[in-house]
């Protein structure tokens, strides 16, 4: 069966276990780096070279006590994920990647809806909150149409540390964005 048209028919949703590593680092880089990714819409290869994760990195966000990462699947294969972090009152969503060529149907939507509810009835928590590139407007503006509004609060991109990419430009930082769960 077509991955996409199940994926649309109602996605399986699950957590990760050490064992998704592999296929989630290759889901999140196919759908953030190289040419793979440019399929869809969420490319940050005109950004940023080299990686967006590791295989360390997504096993400690997969076996953190504080959080957990879902698995979307579809006919058996891994087509989307997000990460969930209990943070005191809220939530940290990250670590969201859906496979390019699904992208732009409506699956992005439906995993965030899933992932605000995890976190609402897993931790009772009232808001989620999120950083994304400033320079990603395309994506900002995605998340606004989904309740999610910019704080103006910014933290430094981690320059020089290759585990998250390679910029391409001097002048990347996260900005902050919340949306109450309630």
């Amino acid at each position: 069966m077509d991955p996409a048209a199940t994926a649309m028919n109602g996605p399986t949703f699950r957590n990760a276990t050490a064992t998704d590593v592999d296929a989630l680092v290759k889901l999140i880089e196919s759908a953030y780096r190289g040419e793979s990714s440019r399929v869809g819409w969420t490319t940050e290869a005109d950004i940023l070279a080299g990686q967006r994760t590791d295989p360390e990195g997504v096993l400690e966000a997969v076996v953190s006590p504080a959080g957990r990462v879902l698995v979307v699947e579809g006919d058996g294969t891994i087509i989307a994920c997000c990460q969930l972090e209990h943070r005191g009152d809220h939530a940290y969503f990250g670590m969201f990647a859906v496979s390019p060529t699904l992208q732009g149907a409506g699956l992005g939507k439906t995993v965030l809806a899933e992932a605000e509810r995890t976190a609402r009835e897993a931790w009772s928590v009232s808001e989620m909150r999120m950083t994304v590139i400033a320079q990603r407007e395309d994506l900002i503006a995605w998340y606004e149409r989904r309740g999610y509004r910019r704080t103006g609060r910014m933290s430094p991109f981690p320059y020089g540390d290759e585990r998250f990419g390679i910029p391409q430009r001097d002048d990347l930082q996260f900005e902050l964005l919340v949306k109450p769960l309630v």
